[in-house]
C-alpha cells in the first residue's frame, strides 16, 4: 500500500480512543499554515491568544505554562520543579497513570507513599486524610482526575480540601479530563494541574500545559532537584513578556493548532462542551448495558465522562471485538494492565460527537452478533 492510500485509510478511521483524539479540520488547517518564526510578532500574537484562552479551561486566574513535551513529560517536570531528594508525597495508584506518576517521583529520589493500589476501587478524601495522618512529613498528594486505564474519576475538590487543611499541596493529572470534565483550579484549592494537547484539546500530541498556585511556586523556589529544559520559572518569565515567547524553539504549529482548538471550545461554550461529554458518557454506558455488556471496575464510586472501559464475557476475546470495529472504520483502545485480556475502551473526548457514539454502538452490536 503506498503512502497516499495509507494516509487516506487512516483519515477514514473514526478515533474512538482515549487519545490521541480526532483533530477537527479547522485545527488541522491551523497547523498546516506556512512556517512562522517563533520569535516573530505574528507568532507572538498566536501564543498570546493561546495563553489567554487556556486559564478558563483550568478554572484559574493564574497563568498556564506551555511546556514543550507530552503530558508524561509535564508530570515528570512537576516532580523536578517542586521537590528535593528525600521529600515525601502520597500518590493515588489505582490505575496505570497514577502508578506512573509515583514512579517518576521515585526516580528522582522522592519518597512515595502509595495508597488506593486496588484498581477496582476509587480513592476517597477520608483515605487521603488517614494517609496524611500516618505520614506527617508529606509535602503533596498526587492524583489523576481521570485515569484511562480504569475509567475512574476522583473527587478532586474533596481531596484538595483535605490536603489544604493539613498544609499539603494537591497535584492533579488532568491529561485525560481538563477540557472535557468540570475543573475549578482556584475554587477547589488545587496547587498543580497538568493537561496536554492530544486529548480534550483535540490537537496533535507534543505540547503540555501546567497551572501552579502561589503555594506551588513557593515550593519550587526551595526545591533542589535538577531541572533545566523544564524549569517552570524560565517558562513563566518568557510567556509574561510583552511579546510572549517560550524558552528555546517553540513547536510553532502545535501552538497554532491548540489556539484554534481553544477558539472552537470557547465558541461552543465550556459548560456546553462539558455537558456534551457527560451526555456521550451516559449514552455509551446505557448502550453497552443494552448490548449485555458491563463496565470494567464496577465498584468505582465515580467515572470519567471522557472514556468508558468495558468488560467482556469470558468467551469473547477483546482483540476480536476491536478488530471487528476496526474493519468497520472505528478504532478503539485495548484494556490496560490486568484488563488487557478481558476488556476494551471507548474514548469519547475532544471533537467526538453523539453521532460518533451512535455509529460506534451500532457497529459494536454487529460485531457482538457475529462473535456470539
Amino acid at each position: 500500500m503506498n503512502r497516499e492510500v495509507t494516509r487516506e485509510v487512516t483519515r477514514e478511521l473514526l478515533l474512538m480512543t482515549p487519545g490521541p483524539t480526532r483533530v477537527p479540520e479547522r485545527v488541522l488547517s491551523a497547523g498546516a499554515r506556512p512556517m512562522l518564526h517563533h520569535r516573530s510578532p505574528e507568532f507572538a500574537r498566536e501564543l498570546a491568544t493561546m495563553l489567554e484562552l487556556l486559564p478558563p479551561l483550568f478554572g484559574t486566574a493564574n497563568p498556564v505554562l506551555p511546556v514543550h513535551t507530552t503530558g508524561r513529560g509535564a508530570l515528570e517536570a512537576v516532580i523536578c520543579n517542586l521537590f528535593s531528594p528525600g521529600d515525601e508525597i502520597v500518590s493515588v495508584c489505582n490505575g496505570k497513570f497514577g502508578e506512573m506518576w509515583a514512579g517518576f517521583a521515585e526516580s528522582y529520589g522522592v519518597s512515595v507513599h502509595r495508597i488506593a493500589t486496588d484498581w477496582e476501587h476509587s480513592a476517597s478524601a477520608s483515605m487521603m486524610d488517614a494517609a496524611l495522618a500516618e505520614h506527617p512529613r508529606t509535602k503533596a498528594i498526587a492524583v489523576a482526575y481521570a485515569d484511562t486505564s480504569t475509567g475512574v474519576a476522583h473527587d478532586v475538590a474533596s481531596i484538595a480540601r483535605v490536603a489544604n487543611a493539613r498544609g499539603v499541596l494537591t497535584m492533579v493529572d488532568g491529561v485525560s479530563s481538563i477540557g472535557g470534565m468540570p475543573f475549578a483550579f482556584d475554587a477547589w484549592g488545587v496547587d498543580v494541574a497538568v493537561t496536554a494537547s492530544q486529548k480534550c484539546l483535540m490537537s496533535s500530541p507534543g505540547l503540555a500545559f501546567v497551572a501552579l498556585s502561589e503555594r506551588a511556586w513557593s515550593a519550587s523556589r526551595s526545591a533542589q532537584l535538577p531541572r533545566n529544559y523544564w524549569r517552570f520559572s524560565d517558562i513563566r518569565t518568557d510567556v509574561s513578556k510583552p511579546k510572549p515567547e517560550t524558552p528555546g524553539t517553540t513547536p510553532v504549529h502545535l501552538v497554532m493548532q491548540v489556539t484554534a482548538a481553544l477558539r472552537l471550545l470557547h465558541e461552543e461554550g465550556l459548560d456546553r462542551a462539558i455537558d456534551r461529554h457527560r451526555g456521550m458518557a451516559q449514552r455509551t454506558q446505557s448502550g453497552i448495558t443494552a448490548l449485555g455488556l458491563s463496565l470494567q471496575c464496577p465498584a468505582l464510586a465515580e467515572r470519567a465522562t471522557t472514556l468508558t472501559s468495558i468488560a467482556l464475557p469470558l468467551d469473547i476475546v477483546p482483540s476480536d471485538v476491536r478488530n471487528g470495529l476496526k474493519s468497520r472504520g472505528i478504532l478503539t483502545a485495548a484494556g490496560l494492565g490486568t484488563y488487557q485480556s478481558t476488556a476494551f475502551r471507548i474514548g469519547h473526548m475532544g471533537d467526538i460527537r453523539m453521532d460518533d457514539i451512535e455509529r460506534t454502538l451500532a457497529a459494536l452490536a454487529e460485531v457482538l452478533g457475529e462473535l456470539r
